[in-house]
């Protein structure tokens, strides 16, 4: 019935990727693509097959693709992002470095100093706390980095080529759009068959694009930590047979090394309690680096006896950084997305809030206490 209401809403389109959630509560969500390349993702529920909704970009895929390259194309993004991770390990051991025995000050808050005081000994105690996630983030970062550079052909050794078949039906068109004509509760039932540890409701499947691919189907099985993609099973669109299986219990060390830092790196492995702690922790983070900046620009202003100027190069540098980040970012999202005006004025929001936030405490707020105590 999913597959008939598809046909229905949204005819002549491509499925991409069905996705089951573990959460029951939830809906599957399906990722298509019509013939001008446009995705979009629909809503089904799982159990009356009803298409509850669609949209052509998710709130996840915003801030996934914004976390992930910061919308700047040509690789520029991706590289922009992961060089962070370096420079994040190296903060970590210079603190440490010149924080001297620091061990002992894990339980230390001033707060009999004043206001100044008592925010450099909580950036040193949160900085203190958030040592085991920094070597987290940082490691796992600069991991991704190597896999997309392939250094050591890291990225081919982890990313295996799909298999695709050598005979198919001498009938059909290989350009035949197969996404539409498979039966997915065949697939998982013969999925299922082969690696019986395999959880239904965490199952992600792509589509054959045509007869000459293999459906590829991948999940949670028995074996923690990893991410779904470590359990692959390949199977033949026109028979059902499995053409590869690949299971995370089998993969090499480097293999398993890889497909845990995704788990890690966003906490998800451990269900809603290890996002909550992930999501507190990285907050944690955000606000080292606010106060950091905050301490900083406001020791320098008060040496030098002067306010934060409205204009300098390298304030107008960062800024135009920030501008041209989001130049591309919109041009994404209206010819990649072809996202709504509502979606657009949302987004605009969220932005505009989010720099009127950074300039009153940075410039507004920073310029009154330097005023009041100069």
């Amino acid at each position: 019935p999913i597959i008939d209401a598809l046909k229905r809403q949204y005819p002549d389109v491509r499925i991409e990727n069905w996705r089951k959630l573990k959460e029951p509560y939830l809906c599957d969500i399906i990722r298509i693509k019509d013939k001008n390349q446009h995705k979009t993702y629909v809503f089904v529920n799982p159990y009356t097959g009803k298409i509850q909704g669609s949209t052509a970009l998710t709130f996840h895929r915003y801030f996934r693709n914004l976390h992930y390259y910061l919308y700047l194309p040509f690789q520029i993004g991706h590289y922009t992002v992961l060089l962070f991770a370096f420079l994040l390990f190296f903060s970590l051991v210079t603190a440490l470095y010149f924080y001297k025995n620091w061990w002992r000050k894990l339980f230390i808050l001033r707060v009999d100093k004043g206001p100044i005081f008592f925010f450099r000994s909580l950036h040193r105690l949160v900085g203190l706390w958030s040592i085991p996630f920094t070597i987290l983030f940082s490691t796992t970062g600069m991991w991704y980095f190597a896999e997309r550079a392939n250094i050591g052909n890291l990225s081919k050794v982890v990313n295996p080529d799909t298999p695709r078949l050598s005979i198919i039906p001498p009938n059909l068109d290989k350009t035949t759009n197969m996404s539409l004509s498979i039966d997915y509760d065949k697939v998982v039932a013969n999925a299922k068959k082969i690696m019986p540890s395999l959880q239904e409701q965490t199952i992600s499947i792509k589509p054959a694009k045509t007869p000459k691919h293999t459906v590829f189907v991948r999940g949670k099985s028995d074996v923690s930590l990893v991410r779904q993609r470590a359990n692959r099973i390949y199977i033949n669109p026109h028979t059902y047979d499995v053409v590869k299986i690949q299971h995370a219990n089998d993969i090499s060390a480097i293999m398993w090394l890889n497909d845990i830092a995704d788990p890690l790196h966003f906490g998800y492995w451990g269900g809603l309690t290890t996002k909550i702690i992930w999501f507190i922790l990285g907050l944690g983070i955000c606000y080292l680096i606010g106060s950091g900046i905050w301490l900083s620009l406001q020791q320098r202003a008060l040496r030098r006896k002067r306010q934060i100027k409205r204009f300098s190069w390298s304030l107008f540098s960062n800024w135009l950084v920030v501008g041209i980040m989001l130049i591309f970012m919109y041009q994404n999202l209206i010819t990649s997305y072809q996202v709504s005006s509502k979606i657009i004025v949302v987004v605009s929001t969220g932005w505009l809030i989010f720099i009127g936030f950074i300039y009153y405490i940075f410039v507004y707020r920073l310029n009154q206490k330097i005023n009041k105590e100069s």
